[in-house]
């Protein structure tokens, strides 16, 4: 049996020296849950702990379930990751680029080639985040990113769903030829519109019917209803060591204010996001059933950079790794991984780390509430304790 007690350490040790208002761990071996931790609270105001079942706003995590998504949709012969983006999203079809002339005037130019799935998936598509208009947009593709929200946002009266934002982004020059470099940001939007097409159906339906039921995850949604609003985890500002607020509202769609086909930011335990990634680990198969082949899996970690991209890429916290289909992928062991070459997964803004590991079949899912993450500290701590404790 394996022994975490440092790794139940190091949870409490956040809360208590005020790193964290709260955290969760879970960490999954061959299908079995091996253990589980929790430290901090749920919500601070009312004393209520974090427990086992305590469900985490994902923000970016989300993604991991629509490019899995992709991958079976893949499987099952309903696009290629080669199609241009327009054979789906027909208003992306003339698609236009920025690009900086010798004399420094920006002009805008057709695509030497179309966008392409792949593009999209692998977040080269030339498309930054702009979930709200900038007030000071760094680049003429979120000026223009903006703009388009903004009228559209006046045109709506409401919040805006994941199609309608997609369709009015269209217009946006992007900011590189596609596949030129990498750029996190839209390209995950512009993927699950494919899945809303592909499927005729919302997203948050998708994730419903191929994921949350069929791995029976009991504590994961996408809207807070009344069987889930106690579970739900309070996210908070951190001003200082040990003071945090509460930031009111982050991550809790209300299915009574916001249309149906919104943006989909999903809630979720550690436990049964740490399924998720397991079924992964496992080549696509949990408990005896089977969700994607093992070389679909393999697929979509593999990673899409070379040695401009890579540099797009790499920071301080992701070094070491390479960004595939959707996923990251430690491909060197140098900058201090403790766990396997080709472990895989990704982050989540208010604190998520979550990784699977191929050669172990485990995996492991570290969850906290707060803005700013503080990510390289928790994260890289949790990891080398966490792998130091399983392998």
């Amino acid at each position: 049996m394996k022994d975490f007690s440092r790794l139940e350490k190091l949870i409490n040790d956040f809360v208590d020296k005020g790193s964290v208002p709260g955290c969760s761990v879970a960490v999954m071996q061959n299908d079995e849950l091996i253990y589980h931790g929790e430290a901090g609270y749920s919500d601070r105001e009312s004393g209520k702990p974090i427990t086992v079942n305590s469900m985490f706003s994902q923000a970016s995590t989300t993604k991991l379930f629509t490019y899995a998504i992709m991958g079976m949709l893949y499987e099952e012969g309903k696009f290629l990751f080669s199609d241009p983006v327009s054979d789906y999203l027909p208003e992306w079809k003339d698609t236009k680029k920025y690009v900086v002339l010798p004399n420094g005037e920006v002009t805008v130019k057709p695509l030497d080639h179309p966008m392409t799935v792949r593009n999209a998936v692998a977040m080269m598509c030339g498309m930054p985040y702009c979930m709200v208009p900038a007030m000071d947009p760094v680049t003429p593709t979120l000026a223009a990113m903006s703009k388009e929200l903004e009228a559209l946002k006046e045109k709506v009266g409401r919040q805006t769903t994941l199609r309608e934002e997609v369709t009015v982004m269209a217009n946006a020059p992007i900011m590189f030829e596609p596949g030129s470099h990498w750029q996190y940001g839209f390209g995950s939007e512009i993927t699950g519109a494919i899945v809303e097409t592909l499927e005729g159906k919302a997203l948050r339906d998708v994730f419903k019917e191929r994921v949350i039921d069929p791995l029976e995850l009991e504590h994961t949604d996408t809207f807070v209803r009344d069987w889930n609003k106690d579970f739900i985890v309070t996210t908070y500002a951190k001003k200082g060591k040990g003071d945090f607020d509460p930031i009111v509202g982050y991550g809790s769609n209300d299915p009574d204010a916001v249309p149906y086909e919104t943006r989909v930011n999903l809630l979720t335990s550690s436990r049964d996001f740490a399924v998720f990634m397991q079924m992964l680990a496992n080549g696509g198969t949990y408990k005896g059933k089977k969700f994607l082949g093992q070389g679909t899996v393999n697929m979509l970690h593999e990673s899409q950079l070379d040695e401009v991209t890579i540099k797009d890429f790499e920071n301080d916290y992701l070094a070491g790794y390479g960004y595939g289909l959707g996923f990251r992928t430690l491909e060197t062991q140098k900058f201090g991984h403790n766990g396997h070459l080709g472990c895989f997964g990704w982050t989540g803004g208010s604190g998520i780390w979550a990784e699977a590991d191929p050669v172990a079949n485990a995996s492991i899912v570290y969850m906290h509430n707060m803005f700013p993450n503080e990510e390289l500290y928790h994260h890289h701590r949790v990891r080398a304790v966490a792998y130091g404790c399983l392998l």
